[in-house]
């Protein structure tokens, strides 16, 4: 698999868009949040460009001439700007209007929150002929290659793991290389799931429940997901059930900032975890992750009752087809996203040992001065003779630290220019607007969270921060209520606040900035708002972040 061109003056985080293309890290900023090393940018770039492509080709939309990557830097659809990584949102567009029943609007604003302003849509029938021919194949056999993908990645995640102390350079080198394969092939089958059924199928769903006056997310009510497995092991760690090995041994490549390379995960640092568990530790054991299920379950049969009873014999057929369809798919998201998670864990290990073999000789600092190099270079046989890896990193992370500083567009059309930073004074805003994306109505008082390894969130706290990912799942169960700066309704943050029954809003931009630790609020989940109804005592806001809010311009 080809990978993007990158030279010694770390060009992989910077590319030049084409005029009048449109751009969005939206989304994207949940799975790699900040500004991106030389390496994970060579990882996930061109995994998410083949990402893109394949699915769509499998789902006969996309062309076979278009599924490779382009030679021509002006015709892919994935890149790094400043650092940060974003996707072409008017290709996205593009392919969602050659869908049956499916729109570029809907694709666009449910994966990254963003539509471009000019976009037009120009529905087609013409790729139908092909999709009729490989969409079914694909539909069919994706959650099967999910779970099998799943279960061989996590066999080999766990060996590998485990023995990366005892293997030479030359053998490193190539596991860097299988990791990223197998990385890239992960992302790609999670895509498909999610382009191909989760996205359409949940969009079946939602508008069948609106019509009904049901809530969708009660309809998913009880029903097993990935992060909920994280959830009730980190509990039986509370409760003594379950060793603290173990636990890491299971999710140890969790962590804040996951998608990132150069972090540390749980396996390396589970001092964060070890805190979690503490706080759950006094906790009674009604309030146990699964302490309502039967409950749950209950609110689910009610919901699918109203539900069947808005409808007419017809109706009832086709609503008992989508139901099954979205029980069985949409709790795969989280699936597929362990198994490319577990596959970066991986190059992360490789990468610390090979970095550690260039300390040994003498031609780099330190370690995980190896997130500075590319995976193609970290595979090259001559590695240990390229001439000036100092330099090379040198120059690199000064490029990094100058993209840490500014701040840049969360969505944009043709180059994004860095945005000046614009302080919000104390009590200007009072009302934030989202998007709704888990109904409720909860009052509480805001926990600003920019890292999940150090909040202090305690039972009932409104959770505000900038973007999620699954190191976040077991902050999320102590909250009252969930505010998102970015992200769509197939966001993270989204999905997991509808699985765990808690009021979410996202999307709405400055929330981490406007308010403060202590301000009391009221979320409404359904209406997306987030209203102050008492400031804090004034305080020291935390410190700008290099993930912190980046505002939308067109």
């Amino acid at each position: 698999m080809p990978h993007h061109s990158t030279d010694e003056d770390g060009t992989v985080l910077h590319a030049t868009a084409p005029a009048g293309s449109s751009w969005s890290s939206i989304n994207l900023a949940e799975a790699v949040p900040g500004v991106m090393t030389p390496l994970t940018a060579s990882a996930w770039v061109p995994a998410s460009e083949t990402g893109l492509r394949l699915p769509f080709h499998a789902m006969g939309v996309l062309a076979t001439d278009r599924m490779q990557i382009p030679a021509d830097p002006a015709e892919r659809i994935t890149n790094a700007f400043f650092g940060r990584m974003a996707v072409r949102v008017d290709f996205l567009c593009e392919i969602g209007d050659l869908v049956p029943g499916q729109s570029g609007e809907a694709l666009a604003r449910d994966f990254f929150g963003f539509v471009p302003p000019d976009h037009v849509a120009r529905p087609s029938l013409r790729r139908v002929p092909f999709i009729l021919a490989r969409y079914p194949r694909s539909f069919a056999g994706i959650a099967h290659r999910i779970e099998d993908l799943r279960a061989r990645t996590d066999a080999w995640w766990r060996t590998e793991v485990a023995r990366i102390d005892s293997l030479d350079l030359a053998s490193l080198q190539r596991l860097a290389a299988e990791a990223d394969r197998r990385f890239a092939e992960n992302l790609a089958a999670q895509a498909l799931i999610s382009a191909a059924a989760i996205q359409p199928v949940q969009e079946q769903l939602d508008k069948l429940a609106d019509r009904a006056g049901v809530d969708a997310s009660a309809l998913l009510r009880g029903t097993p997901h990935e992060e909920n497995v994280v959830l009730l092991d980190l509990w039986h760690v509370s409760r003594g059930t379950l060793p603290l090995g173990e636990f890491l041994r299971r999710h140890g490549y969790h962590g804040p900032g996951e998608g990132e390379v150069d972090t540390r995960v749980w396996r390396e640092d589970p001092e964060a975890v070890r805190r979690i568990v503490a706080q759950y530790a006094v906790k009674a054991d009604s309030e146990a992750p699964d302490a309502r299920d039967a409950e749950h379950l209950a609110e689910r049969q009610r919901a699918e009752a109203a539900l069947m009873a808005s409808l007419g014999p017809v109706g009832r057929q086709k609503a008992r087809v989508v139901l099954r369809l979205a029980r069985r798919f949409i709790p795969l998201r989280g699936v597929g996203k362990v198994s490319y998670l577990q596959s970066l864990d991986v190059l992360r290990a490789a990468s610390r040992r090979i970095g550690a073999e260039l300390v040994a000789i003498g031609r780099i600092d330190g370690a995980d001065d190896a997130s500075y190099l590319t995976v193609a270079e970290l595979s090259d046989h001559l590695l240990r003779h390229r001439d000036d890896l100092r330099g090379v990193v040198a120059r690199r992370r000064a490029q990094r630290e100058e993209y840490q500083s500014l701040r840049v567009p969360s969505a944009w059309t043709g180059q994004p220019e860095p945005l000046p930073f614009v302080p919000v004074a104390d009590g200007e805003v009072t009302l934030l607007q989202g998007l709704g994306a888990c109904p409720g109505t909860v009052e509480g008082r805001v926990v600003v969270a920019l890292d999940p390894s150090s909040a202090e969130v305690e039972d009932g706290d409104i959770l505000v921060a900038h973007t999620t990912d699954p190191a976040w799942v077991s902050l999320m169960f102590l909250s009252g209520a969930l505010v998102v700066d970015i992200g769509g309704l197939m966001s993270h943050a989204a999905v997991v606040a509808r699985e765990l029954d808690i009021p979410c809003v996202m999307n709405t931009g400055t929330g981490t900035q406007v308010l403060r630790d202590g301000d009391l609020v009221r979320v409404d989940g359904r209406a997306g708002t987030v209203e102050v109804l008492e400031r804090a005592n004034p305080i020291q806001h935390p410190a700008q972040h290099p993930t912190q809010p980046e505002g939308v311009t067109a």
